[in-house]
């Protein structure tokens, strides 16, 4: 009988089975190679890489800086604390403030009244303690017009 014609004989399997895996082989390698042969036949590199000019980006203005707009607040709120405290009740006592916007405190100490050229004048001592460090200020508020206090002097020590 010839080879096509004869019954299936249960010993075949082993070599059906290691045929089989020696293909599934073959095709694992050949499809781990076929990439790293496209990566080392010149593929993308970055020196022959192109900027695309055709994205354009602009800036914003420069604005101030969220530092220097909660100094600016905080000294908003010491000018408020110095103009309405009661000096003759203080007996030199420190005036606490704090600034809910900024999240700064601190204490205003060395508060005197005086009157230069018939302006009413408070100078002082002021400390601020804040996420960025403490700081301790000198400054000077004046009474202008209307009631209103103004900032005259006020810097770092």
């Amino acid at each position: 009988m010839s080879r096509i014609a004869q019954p299936f004989d249960s010993r075949q399997w082993s070599l059906i089975a290691s045929a089989s895996a020696q293909a599934a082989v073959k095709v694992a390698m050949v499809l781990v190679a076929l990439p790293l042969a496209g990566c080392g036949a010149g593929g993308f590199s970055l020196e022959q890489a192109e900027v695309d000019r055709t994205i354009l980006t602009s800036s914003t203005p420069a604005s101030a800086s969220p530092i220097d707009q909660d100094r600016a607040s905080d000294q908003t709120t010491i000018r408020n604390a110095v103009s309405s405290a009661d000096i003759q009740e203080l007996g030199g006592q420190a005036v606490p403030w704090a600034n809910s916007d900024t999240g700064s405190r601190g204490s205003i100490t060395e508060l005197a009244e005086s009157r230069d050229n018939g302006q009413l004048c408070r100078r002082f001592t002021a400390s601020r303690e804040s996420f960025d460090g403490v700081a301790l200020f000198k400054g000077e508020v004046c009474l202008a017009g209307a009631g209103a206090w103004r900032m005259q002097d006020f810097k770092a020590l």
